[in-house]
């Protein structure tokens, strides 16, 4: 059963979410954060969604302000206001389904939101990164020296994605400046999932390789095959639902947690 809700971030803007409940509610818990300048509607996404549920989680897919049908401008989007959001969804969930078993989860950036958030939140107990970034490349290197040009001029970046045309400020990049994902993901404790497609278009597989590498105790790494950054094909959605729901299930059945 789907539920669309709304609750307000820190600064009191409406943001957009979508409940997948089970029939039979066990008070197990996952929070999934969409990619950069997508919706909680991206394929994977709705098909975790549906997964989970059916394994009696009940889910939040959510809108990050300025994306969806949350509100927001997106050109005031940073990690930041994004991982308050993110806690402020945890929050929100606690409060309204009887949580005692809270997992996080993300697509891309996502999936960066979700990981640097759990630092924050103490009753998070495991994370799922699917196709995120997890080095420590800073987001300004990725802009086109015409756009880093046009960044140091006017303070804003213009680009397009997913049909918008959309704006970056000098204080997105600025504020990315504060986290390192390499040094966050090495020194990480708690259960940790990396999902990535060996044909991600988008983010290097060795990304995630190395990420393993990095802190091979708390990390489970999952490759698919073929797939691409968006998962585009059924079958790898489906692999990575059942890989997702067999991981959280396995973590929140267990009589201790971290």
């Amino acid at each position: 059963m789907q539920k669309q809700v709304h609750f307000k971030n820190h600064l009191g803007e409406k943001l957009s979410g979508t409940l997948d409940q089970p029939e039979k509610p066990s008070g197990r818990c996952i929070i999934i954060g969409h990619c950069f300048t997508c919706s909680r509607h991206t394929r994977v996404l709705q098909q975790l969604g549906r997964d989970l549920a059916a394994a009696r989680f009940t889910v939040l897919r959510f809108d990050f302000s300025g994306n969806g049908q949350s509100e927001g401008a997106f050109i005031d989007s940073s990690l930041s206001k994004h991982i308050e959001e993110m806690k402020t969804a945890v929050a929100f969930l606690s409060d309204n389904s009887g949580a005692r078993w809270i997992g996080l989860a993300g697509h891309s950036l996502g999936g960066n939101i979700a990981l640097l958030a759990t630092a924050r939140v103490k009753n998070v107990q495991a994370v799922c990164l699917l196709a995120s970034r997890v080095s420590g490349m800073k987001p300004i290197h990725f802009l086109s020296r015409q756009q880093q040009a046009e960044l140091a001029q006017r303070g804003r970046v213009a680009f397009t994605s997913r049909g918008r045309s959309l704006e970056l400020s000098k204080d997105f990049f600025a504020d990315a400046e504060n986290y390192d994902m390499a040094k966050a993901i090495g020194s990480f404790k708690k259960p940790l999932l990396i999902i990535h497609g060996d044909r991600d278009e988008i983010i290097p597989v060795d990304e995630a390789l190395q990420a393993h590498k990095r802190n091979p105790t708390t990390i489970t790494l999952e490759v698919i095959a073929e797939a691409d950054h968006m998962f585009s094909k059924e079958d790898h959605r489906r692999q990575v639902a059942a890989t997702v729901v067999d991981w959280f299930a396995q973590l929140s059945q267990k009589k201790k947690t971290l």
